[in-house]
């Protein structure tokens, strides 16, 4: 592992971060900033990719989750999807996300998210040990999609037109967090239903589905009512901060490599999920569900690598519901007695969750698919797979900040990291 990475000062990465998109090999056309780089691209290595992955996505140990709730009072709270704690934070510890990454080698995907570690924190004694077991752990995590860069044209629709000159370029590496806003929405929704809330359909103006019987059974409370829209904006915000959490960690970690790059949103999502497959432009190859009903097509997932809890994955919303509920009490599952966690009597703890009833999975399922048949797509007000921004590694060309900004412009970490990371002239 590279000496004194894990030694760089954190303030130091916070007051030196910068969006900086010059790398080797780059040109800037026209204009009082003109530059054309004087060196070839210049790949990350594996080994350099692989931390930046480790930042974004890499396992820490087991997470606290949500301790406690009202609506049981007299145990641990069924709210946590999963306990494994990974470098960004997760709404309710649903933890949806996985990790995209293409370069000039291929395209890759990352999936940390269901691993069950084997000490509540990995971060113990040397730091760069801890950093190894982290890059293992996503390398081993790690699936090759492509063995070619995300074929996306440096063309409108497909980015905006700041971003044509630099983007996805060769030499650079694109980190993509994507995350399952379809699992995110059932978390939320498990929550609130928990807790006596009726789900209200505020675009129809009705509940979300035939609750009644829920309410004469005490279930749920006709006077708490929460609109399906709110809940899934809480939904969506909670994605889009678990994503941005990754990205920023990707970025701070850039500076103490002496990288340069920048977190952005400037690429068409929909290109770069797949949705213009049919016109030769792949993208990540993820599927899309049509409808006249909607503007734009929904991106539901990658087959057998990503799939959200919806059709065309499930039959029905019933069986989503069903996945949902054996991920949180099955087998391996966040309450399974028989897996390890954080606390000093973690089995005591697990077995004194109670499964969610049949009553509770019957209006689960009741909302969710009241959803899916009334708006054709689950959830029904953004699309199911959320990818909301991205960051772009390169190595830095310092000739170029070297020609046109003041002293400064840099870190030591950049000048310094050919020399540092790449002394016998290899790549690899």
């Amino acid at each position: 592992m590279q000496t004194g990475l894990t030694e760089f000062p954190l303030f130091d990465a916070i007051v030196g971060r910068r969006a900086r998109r010059f790398g080797l090999g780059m040109e800037i056309p026209s204009g009082p900033l003109a530059y054309r780089s004087g060196a070839e691209p210049v790949p990350l290595s594996e080994l350099e990719r692989s931390i930046l992955v480790a930042a974004g996505t890499g396992v820490t140990g087991w997470s606290f989750g949500v301790p406690f709730g009202p609506d049981r009072p007299e145990e641990h709270a069924h709210y946590t999807q999963r306990f494994t704690g990974r470098t960004a934070p997760t709404a309710a510890g649903i933890g949806t996300p996985m990790l995209f990454t293409t370069d000039d080698s291929g395209t890759y995907l990352t999936n940390t998210r269901d691993l069950l570690p084997a000490r509540p924190r990995q971060a113990t004694g040397n730091r760069d040990d801890a950093l190894e077991v982290m890059v293992e752990t996503v390398r081993t995590h790690t699936e090759q999609l492509s063995e070619r860069r995300l074929d996306l044209p440096a063309a409108p629709p497909h980015m905006l037109e700041p971003n044509l000159w630099m983007a996805n370029a060769p030499g650079s590496t694109l980190f993509m967090p994507v995350g399952d806003a379809s699992e995110q929405v059932l978390g939320l929704m498990a929550m609130a239903l928990a807790n006596g809330n009726v789900l209200v359909d505020d675009i129809a103006g009705r509940p979300a589905g035939d609750l009644a019987p829920f309410v004469r059974s005490g279930l749920l409370q006709e006077g708490k009512r929460i609109p399906l829209t709110v809940l899934q904006q809480m939904a969506y915000e909670a994605n889009v901060t678990e994503l941005a959490f990754m990205g920023h960690n990707i970025m701070l970690t850039m500076q103490a490599m002496g990288l340069g790059g920048l977190y952005f949103n400037g690429l068409n999502r929909w290109s770069v999920l797949g949705a213009f497959n049919q016109s030769g432009i792949e993208g990540l190859g993820l599927r899309f569900v049509h409808d006249a009903r909607w503007t734009l097509p929904n991106p539901v997932g990658l087959d057998g690598h990503f799939e959200g809890l919806c059709p065309p994955y499930v039959s029905d919303m019933r069986e989503a519901v069903n996945i949902f509920v054996e991920r949180k009490f099955g087998p391996e599952g966040a309450y399974d007695p028989s897996t390890p966690g954080a606390w000093r009597d973690t089995k005591a703890i697990k077995q004194g969750v109670t499964p969610y009833s049949e009553e509770f999975i019957d209006c689960l399922s009741e909302v969710a698919q009241y959803i899916y048949d009334t708006y054709g797509k689950f959830p029904n007000t953004f699309t199911t797979m959320v990818l909301s921004g991205y960051v772009q590694a390169v190595h830095l060309d310092t000739d170029f900040y070297d020609t046109h900004y003041q002293p400064g412009a840099y870190l030591p970490t950049h000048q310094d990291h050919m020399e540092r990371w790449h002394a016998d002239g290899s790549q690899a």
